[in-house]
């Protein structure tokens, strides 16, 4: 009887115990990133620092229009900021796969990440333009880009502009793009465009008016190809906690004046960022 009544005991403490593991699992799961955050006192964000002046690596150290919103956000949260410079290919699967909290660099808003990702408020306009050589005149419009070779950033929403507008262009019975070359990384294209390997960069006008005005004489914008458009930061899906953290912070940055003297040190003129109306139908 005793052995019975051991048995039980062990039995009842076994169940016990396996119920208060499963308590504190639960409680963990049921923790958001930004909560997670504030308990650890620490964040880590995934940033490609190769797309000036957004993001770019200057005497050793991240710097740049994004870096600056960045640290005064992580001021106010009080924790302490681990930021992975990344190749942009790995920035979007990155976040998906949990490799860091949330992605500081400027991804272009498309319907299609739209739907997959969680996109904060805006930080600057994303639309794509098109950039050549100064002074070349086979390019005087965007349908110029007919049988030239054209160059933007592999896996970038410019990357997909351009060939859209390749494909637009060949509905209205326009020749295609000779060539469109893809790299890793924005800079690359500038070199390319600026040693004649290409005759057109596909990239966002805000990067584009920067590069003209620290390399005057060298440079010159053509036009757009797509309807205006943003740029922001994600989150993955579940996490809109924290992406309503970072709008909240990006507006009151916004509306205290903050953005318009980062864009004047940064840019040398204002972009409007909007509460509303940026996103696609069916966002998250």
């Amino acid at each position: 009887m005793k052995t019975v009544f051991a048995n039980l005991r062990m039995c009842g403490l076994l169940i016990a115990s396996v119920l208060t593991v499963g308590i504190f699992a639960t409680a963990a799961s049921a923790e958001t990133t930004l909560e997670k955050i504030k308990r650890t006192g620490k964040v880590t964000v995934g940033t490609e620092a190769a797309f000036p002046p957004f993001e770019f690596v200057e005497d050793g150290k991240i710097v740049g229009y994004g870096k600056d919103i960045l640290d005064t956000i992580v001021a106010d949260l009080g924790v302490e900021l681990n930021q992975l410079d990344l190749p942009w290919q790995g920035i979007l699967p990155g976040i998906l796969a949990g490799k860091f909290d949330f992605v500081a660099t400027s991804v272009s808003v498309r319907p299609e990440r739209a739907k997959k990702y969680a996109f904060t408020v805006p930080i600057a306009e994303g639309t794509t333009w098109i950039m050549k050589r100064k002074g070349d005149t086979s390019v005087m419009k965007v349908d110029d880009m007919a049988g030239k070779i054209v160059g933007t950033q592999l896996g970038s929403g410019n990357e997909k502009a351009a060939k859209e507008f390749e494909t637009d262009m060949k509905s209205r019975g326009v020749k295609g793009y000779g060539e469109l070359k893809l790299f890793t990384s924005y800079p690359e294209v500038t070199l390319a465009l600026a040693n004649g390997t290409l005759d057109v960069a596909v990239q966002n006008l805000p990067n584009l008016a920067v590069i003209i005005k620290n390399q005057p004489g060298v440079f010159e914008l053509v036009g757009p190809i797509t309807d205006k458009s943003y740029m922001g930061w994600v989150t993955r899906p579940e996490d809109t906690d924290l992406r309503d953290y970072l709008s909240k912070k990006i507006l009151e940055m916004r509306d205290s004046g903050k953005i318009d003297e980062l864009q004047d040190k940064w840019f040398g003129f204002r972009m409007k960022i909007p509460s509303e109306g940026y996103l696609p139908d069916g966002a998250l």
